[in-house]
């Protein structure tokens, strides 16, 4: 390092790695710290992941060499995951020792508590704390040791953040990789299209698929991947900012390796301009999709979504040429022995993935011989999604050799017994509650729901005798913070008691919670008893849970809460919430999958939601639920734009297939 840069901040460079080889592509590359899941409750869990034995060892290595490791445990917990969730938990603090946990869900706070485990918390963007309020509680009340921030964040939202961070909380960044649509911890197309979650790390991506509106066809929400590179100096002048991210838990080590370098480059030598030319050069042969800066500079924004530019993962090398069975394309790149290759979209006909015998020059033909039923088709991209180049082989060959001589990790079998919350709540009447986006006639005898809006509050008066419950968004910007804490205040002023909070953090807004009736809204995603103990610790009064559960999951989960629960029986359920929209996509115009599937786009304050056009509805199993001890129904009422015909479901979601 320059001895001009020694007082400068160095945060450290947080590696993924899916698998074993990538898991030594970050050792070789001198991360900082390396992040992967496990076989289970993964927010990746395409990626292979690890055994508890392989990682034990990997650990170990690891810190040989002075780099630390985190496991991500970040999915979305059900009832019957909490054993076998905290018994991993167990093993890995008997036989691993990592250094931070990765999570979302609030029920890993009580499994850390009850196992001991004396590695850091880290909550994950899947979380969704992204305004500055959301940090004191997330400090305070959680004793969380780090944050990591919201992909949608400029950097003056995180100067702002970080400003006001309490102390002793983390703050981590993501610098590079992919981009989701939707905001993180916020998206339930896959789950609502098929019981594949996102939160559950099972997401096929349907928002990478093609769409068509007003007859044209595009990948309208199929976004590019984030990056930093060169503005990364900026991230520089922020103390508080302790690590930069990359995301990529399903690349090769190739990528690993070659991001993982490049933000070493920038970080340390981003002021040399062939240093700062060699870090671009990394990145731009990384094998990842075209990169945008985002929201990172507010003053230049980008659209992530850029119609005219592919967005398949990896580096485009060619396109098909030929037709039949005689397939071929003229290589862009030299191409090496080993190369993997990919044939189209994933949605397409004719897509495959091939690994390459042979090396080919730049401008050289290469044949595809695959079956007719695979043939790509003419004109398809073709896209190098991952290498082995000799250097980096060797390199991970001498790491391997290292592992080599790492004894493995003991077999542990966990005793651990889990502790659920003691007794039930009791449960009164049963309520229906409707939430609509604006008062329209007289509200019902027994109260309604409205989201959080200047207008509505404005027109309630606090001489009404029903209650109206007051709906968070499940989005808070720190655009927006100050303007959604005003109007709190005012609907306190004019009375309101009743609040359903989309967000866990969002009870910052009020100063004494016990003095209201705080309910944790669905978008909270909670799914467990521990998760519920934790919001009841809070200051919530009841939960209404995760509207993406099964029916077991549904009817077990009363037995041991420690709140009163509520749940979307029916209404109009967002696919996702988002923070940009592509200028081509028109709000409140309906628009359609090849398979036929509807949706449209709707605007509320800053965000974008996607409402398909079908509603959920389980009122057929209402007075099961009702038996088993729900308390609160809800129906959100959304307004139908013009044009958009609703088609008749069954909507029962995931109640018959179960939650993936």
């Amino acid at each position: 390092m320059n001895p001009q840069q020694t007082d400068i901040h160095r945060p450290e460079i947080l590696a993924p790695a899916g698998n074993r080889a990538s898991f030594l592509a970050a050792v070789a590359a001198r991360a900082d710290a390396i992040y992967c899941g496990l076989k289970l409750f993964s927010a990746r869990m395409q990626a292979k992941n690890f055994t508890m034995e392989e990682f034990a060892a990997l650990v170990h290595l690891a810190h040989e060499q002075g780099i630390k490791v985190f496991v991500t445990i970040n999915a979305m917990l059900k009832s019957d995951d909490l054993l076998q969730a905290g018994k991993m938990l167990d093993q890995l603090q008997r036989l691993a020792t990592p250094d931070a946990l990765i999570v979302q869900d609030l029920a890993m706070v009580q499994l850390v508590n009850q196992t001991g485990f004396s590695g850091e918390i880290h909550l994950s963007t899947l979380a969704n704390a992204g305004f500055s309020a959301a940090l004191q509680v997330i400090r305070q009340k959680l004793a969380v040791d780090r944050v990591v921030l919201p992909r949608e964040l400029n950097i003056d939202e995180i100067k702002q953040l970080a400003a006001e961070c309490p102390a002793g909380l983390g703050l981590e960044v993501f610098v590079h990789g992919a981009l989701c649509y939707a905001v993180s911890g916020r998206c339930y197309w896959s789950s609502y299209l098929g019981g594949k979650s996102g939160l559950r790390g099972r997401c096929v991506q349907p928002c990478r698929r093609q769409y068509s509106q007003s007859n044209q066809k595009n990948r309208y929400f199929s976004c590019q991947d984030f990056s930093v590179d060169v503005l990364a100096k900026v991230l520089l002048s922020i103390p508080r900012v302790g690590t930069w991210k990359i995301e990529g838990r399903k690349k090769g080590p190739h990528y690993v390796y070659y991001t993982a370098s490049a933000y070493r480059l920038l970080r340390d030598h981003g002021h040399d301009a062939k240093m700062k030319k060699n870090a671009l050069e990394l990145l731009a042969r990384a094998l990842g999709r075209p990169g945008t800066h985002y929201n990172f500079l507010p003053q230049r924004p980008q659209n992530p979504v850029r119609l005219s530019s592919q967005t398949g993962s990896g580096l485009l090398v060619g396109r098909i040429k030929g037709s039949g069975q005689k397939p071929y394309f003229i290589a862009r790149e030299e191409l090496l022995a080993g190369d993997v290759l990919r044939m189209g979209y994933e949605d397409e006909a004719g897509h495959s993935i091939k690994r390459i015998g042979r090396a080919v020059p730049k401008g050289g033909r290469l044949n595809v011989s695959l079956a007719s039923k695979n043939a790509p088709l003419k004109g398809a991209p073709v896209f190098l999604i991952d290498r082995r180049e000799k250097a980096l082989v060797d390199m991970i060959s001498d790491l391997e050799k290292l592992l080599g001589r790492i004894e493995g990790s003991r077999k542990f079998e966990s005793s651990f017994k889990l502790q659920l919350p003691t007794g039930t709540t009791k449960i009164g009447k049963a309520l229906d509650l409707a939430v609509h986006r604006q008062l329209s006639g007289p509200i019902p005898q027994g109260g309604m729901g409205l989201w959080l809006s200047m207008p509505s509050v404005k027109n309630i008066s606090a001489k009404m005798k029903a209650p109206v419950w007051w709906w968070l968004p499940p989005v808070v910007w720190p655009e927006n913070e100050n303007e959604i804490s005003t109007r709190v205040k005012m609907a306190i002023k004019r009375g309101a008691r009743h609040f359903v909070l989309n967000a866990p953090w969002q009870v910052a807004f009020f100063k004494n919670p016990k003095d209201f009736h705080l309910w944790a809204g669905p978008f909270c995603n909670l799914a467990n008893p521990l998760a519920i103990a934790v919001a009841k610790s809070l200051g919530f009064s009841g939960v209404i849970v995760s509207p993406e559960l099964g029916r077991e999951d549904y009817l077990q989960l009363p037995r041991h809460s420690p709140l009163p629960l509520g749940i979307v029986i029916a209404g109009s359920w967002p696919l996702c919430v988002a923070r940009s929209l592509a200028q081509e996509v028109t709000p409140n115009k309906v628009f359609s999958s090849p398979r036929g599937e509807q949706a449209w786009v709707a605007r509320y304050d800053t965000d974008f939601w996607i409402y398909p056009n079908w509603k959920m509805d389980l009122n057929s199993q209402k007075k099961l639920l009702q038996k088993a001890g729900y308390k609160l129904f809800v129906e959100l009422v959304e307004p139908i734009p013009k044009g958009v015909k609703l088609k008749k479901r069954k909507g029962l979601w995931n109640w018959d297939i179960s939650l993936k």
